[in-house]
């Protein structure tokens, strides 16, 4: 069974800023020659690695709720200039949306069970043509 990561997208506060994000990240690849995958490095390795890699997705936290996710391809370890060795969290350049799942601030990363993974929207489900805070609050009443 798939594992989930949950972490805090920080920096970034709405879908379109971390869509933005990674098409940058994708065009840079592209002029490098390098493949078209995303990759966040965090610090701590998940032990659980074979659960995540078997069809786990990032879940991305905004503004304070989980709101799309990405899905992890694989987890490498790398080490850093400063000799410290973290984790590569290799995933697909798809951002998927998510509907909306508040959720606390907390620090690193976290697993999140298939059962409690807020459900993928799109198309004309969950207001995708809306501004983003006010699909957000439609979503957080119940309208989707």
């Amino acid at each position: 069974m798939a594992l989930h990561i949950i972490k805090l997208c920080v920096g970034v506060s709405s879908v379109e800023e971390l869509e933005a994000h990674r098409d940058r990240e994708m065009a840079a690849r592209r002029a490098a020659g390098e493949p078209e995958v995303a990759m966040h490095v965090t610090r701590m390795f998940p032990a659980r690695k074979d659960e995540v890699e078997a069809g786990g997705s990032l879940y991305w936290v905004m503004s304070g709720a989980i709101q799309c996710r990405s899905e992890i391809i694989a987890l490498e370890p790398v080490t850093g200039g400063d000799g410290i060795k973290r984790c590569a969290i290799i995933m697909s350049p798809e951002i998927i949306r998510t509907a909306t799942a508040p959720r606390r601030p907390f620090q690193g990363w976290r697993y999140l069970k298939p059962e409690d993974a807020p459900r993928d929207i799109g198309g004309t489900d969950g207001g995708d043509g809306l501004p983003g805070e006010l699909r957000a609050k439609l979503l957080e009443l119940g309208a989707w």
